[in-house]
């Protein structure tokens, strides 16, 4: 959706609250998707979403239009979701190999077996991953999550968290650096 068309569908969804429909069904998904990959887990992420989308909604009166995309708006509610959450659990996600789903196999038995140890080094390695990013700060979670899990340039980034692009660059470099200490230790 371009930005003009955005626009025109926050102001009428000011005025109207049944138009924030459009906006919920444009968005959804990617909102899920990148709390799902902060989280991974389905059932929090259901309810971050919902909470995500309740307060744009709430908040939409005192949403003004800055030539910015809707989505960086509802990426940052969701970022303070994510992170108030973590604040108030003070705990450690565990993630399960059942959580991730399996795919489909071939059809010899030997190449089955294949395929499923392929997969599940796969499913070990994200696992090994989720939780080493699980142990960085919030912000460098964050910055990690747009910039390679949601494919987000540094420009959005920027935008998403309202910082400037030097901040975001600077902040991805110390995420990797991070994530590479934490990642040879395990």
């Amino acid at each position: 959706m371009d930005l003009s068309k955005e626009k025109e569908l926050i102001e009428e969804a000011k005025k109207n609250p049944e138009v924030f429909g459009l906006l919920y069904d444009e968005f959804y998904k990617p909102i899920f998707n990148y709390i799902l990959k902060r989280t991974t887990d389905i059932e929090l992420t259901q309810d971050l979403t919902s909470q995500t989308f309740f307060k744009a909604l709430k908040g939409l009166g005192k949403f003004h239009w800055q030539n910015i995309p809707f989505s960086a708006w509802l990426y940052r509610i969701a970022t303070n979701e994510i992170n108030n959450f973590y604040r108030k659990q003070k705990r450690i996600i565990q993630i399960s190999l059942d959580k991730i789903p399996a795919i489909p196999s071939e059809d010899t038995p030997e190449k089955e077996i294949e395929i499923a140890e392929e997969e599940l080094k796969k499913k070990e390695d994200f696992i090994k991953l989720q939780k080493s990013i699980l142990r960085l700060e919030p912000i460098y979670q964050t910055v990690i999550t747009l910039r390679f899990f949601e494919k987000k340039k540094v420009s959005e980034i920027g935008q998403i968290l309202a910082k400037p692009e030097g901040t975001i660059k600077s902040q991805i470099h110390r995420a990797l650096k991070e994530l590479k200490k934490i990642m040879e230790l395990k």
